[in-house]
């Protein structure tokens, strides 16, 4: 994974092998060139080199030289890949995003979220849960409130548990008090960190949230 952090110096960390530890793109090839070359040259005249033998190794030169052609193709595209994070990197770091998420990790700070509530909503109800499933903590929004915020008190009193996932889910009702559906919270954070994983970029955040570079909103 290739890991891009860091709000003032841009750092790239990369799990490959520095190039000077690799052996060079190539150098198989080269040899077997030299190789074949000389052993053309310095050939019996009066036996030469065996025509199926020769076209044999004229075959595997061929698959050689594809293979070295395959591995600056991906050396290519691999540093390609690396300048896309950075970019995008420098376009996302210390943005205020927001991502949709049932199941928020809790750090001691408040957990701030928005509601995209189905249309016809007239009450939501939020309730969280523990990673056992029981509810700890339920209440009802208020509708003319954009921003909502759950700074970890329980319902039976004291505060969540630090670094414990909980879930979240947001009830909606219509004005007659007929259940809608349930929504996930939009949870607003800030990201931290762009990484590259499979070709899939990530955004990492300060809520110590994860989500696909495609799935994050900025706010």
């Amino acid at each position: 994974m290739t890991t891009v952090s860091g709000l003032g110096n841009t750092q790239v960390q990369s799990g490959a092998l520095a190039a000077s530890q690799q052996p060079a793109i190539g150098e198989e090839f080269n040899t077997f060139i030299k190789l074949l070359t000389a052993q053309v040259r310095n050939q019996d005249p009066l036996a030469p080199l065996d025509s199926t033998q020769f076209v044999e190794q004229l075959a595997t030169f061929s698959a050689l030289e594809q293979q070295v052609q395959s591995n600056s193709s991906l050396g290519i595209m691999a540093t390609m890949m690396n300048d896309m994070t950075g970019l995008l990197a420098s376009q996302w770091l210390g943005q205020a995003v927001s991502i949709e998420t049932s199941n928020v990790p809790y750090s001691g700070e408040s957990i701030d979220f928005s509601v995209n509530a189905p249309d016809g909503t007239e009450r939501s109800v939020l309730t969280v849960k523990d990673s056992s499933g029981q509810a700890v903590w339920t209440e009802t929004l208020d509708p003319d409130t954009n921003i909502h915020s759950w700074n970890g008190q329980l319902q039976a009193g004291g505060r969540a548990t630090s670094g414990e996932v909980y879930t979240f889910s947001i009830d909606t009702y219509d004005a007659d008090d007929v259940y809608i559906d349930d929504v996930p919270p939009q949870v607003r954070t800030t990201v931290t960190s762009i990484s590259s994983e499979n070709g899939i970029l990530y955004a990492n955040t300060s809520a110590q949230l994860v989500s696909e570079l495609g799935k994050v909103k900025k706010i």
